[in-house]
């Protein structure tokens, strides 16, 4: 061997010889999914009432894009939060690597605000002016197919930790669109109020009640059958079973957001009370919150090494 290579050997720094302890992705990008599951949600469900029921969803243009425009900055800001140098976020969109979910989510959620403040803007003018009706129905089509992307790639984001088996990338991507039409129902229910028909509430309704439906069969699919898929995930889960330190949050969380929403739901379709169905709507929301911090956070509890 030469004398430089011995020379460069031993001059070896360690930079990172043990795998990082404890939690890397905090609250914060629990507020990030939450907040990007009503932004998102919420403009579906527009989406769907202006097609099911014009009379009600002409009432709610303005209200709902603000809503949207609100939650997804919450999104963006927790998102700049959590990076390690939020200053230097810029390094994204100068210098992007498109095999990165980081980078194809930037340009999507950037594009995704700039449709929701068109949205804004024409909302507030179509006030009184049907021909403004008809550009924002054409901003709306544009800007719930964008949605769609902006959903999953949180996603493709976590899919991309493959040491992380219960984060896998099917599962992942139905569980987003799945809170994005939960989110976004519920949150329409309480902003809707009383310029909701009575049938617009029954459709929002159901699109909670299936949501959740279909929301609960996957995390309790992954809850007993996932140790058969991976040695990884049996791991996992015991931070949710038994005497597991996120036992009491995990279903609490599964209780509030699926379970008695769906009871809810049924109630209020059998008494027509609009009360017991904006109960509903809130659970779910409050409820979403402590699911996606459970799911998030007892991956990273395993120690890798």
């Amino acid at each position: 061997m030469a004398a430089h290579e011995i020379l460069a050997a031993t001059n070896a720094v360690v930079t990172l010889d043990v795998a990082i302890p404890g939690i890397v992705w905090p609250w914060l990008v629990t507020v990030n999914m939450w907040a990007k599951s009503i932004g998102t949600g919420v403009i579906f469900m527009l989406f769907l009432l202006l097609r099911m029921h014009p009379e009600s969803g002409n009432k709610l243009r303005l209200q709902t894009s603000i809503v949207a425009f609100i939650f997804i900055n919450i999104f963006l800001l927790f998102t700049l939060a959590d990076l390690h140098q939020p200053f230097r976020f810029w390094h994204i969109l100068v210098h992007p690597s498109f095999s990165s979910a980081i980078a194809w989510g930037t340009f999507m959620a950037s594009a995704f605000l700039g449709l929701l403040t068109l949205l804004v803007l024409v909302a507030w003018r179509a006030r009184t002016k049907d021909e403004c009706n008809t550009n924002y129905d054409k901003i709306l089509l544009w800007t719930t197919i964008l949605a769609i992307p902006v959903t999953l790639y949180t996603a493709a984001l976590m899919s991309q930790c493959t040491a992380r088996e219960l984060w896998q990338m099917p599962a992942e991507s139905a569980q987003m669109i799945l809170a994005a039409l939960l989110a976004g129902s519920a949150a329409m229910i309480l902003l809707g109020g009383s310029k909701l028909s009575y049938e617009a509430k029954k459709t929002l309704g159901v699109v909670l009640g299936l949501s959740a439906l279909m929301s609960f069969i996957i995390y309790m699919s992954e809850y007993i059958f996932g140790p058969m898929k991976a040695e990884e995930i049996a791991f996992t889960l015991e931070y949710i079973k038994g005497d597991g330190p996120y036992t009491v949050m995990f279903w609490l969380g599964q209780w509030m957001t699926y379970l008695l929403p769906m009871l809810l739901i049924v109630l209020s379709r059998s008494s027509k009370s609009e009360s017991i169905l904006k109960l509903a709507a809130i659970l779910a929301l409050v409820g979403l919150f402590l699911v996606k911090h459970v799911w998030l956070n007892i991956p990273q509890l395993l120690p890798m090494s």
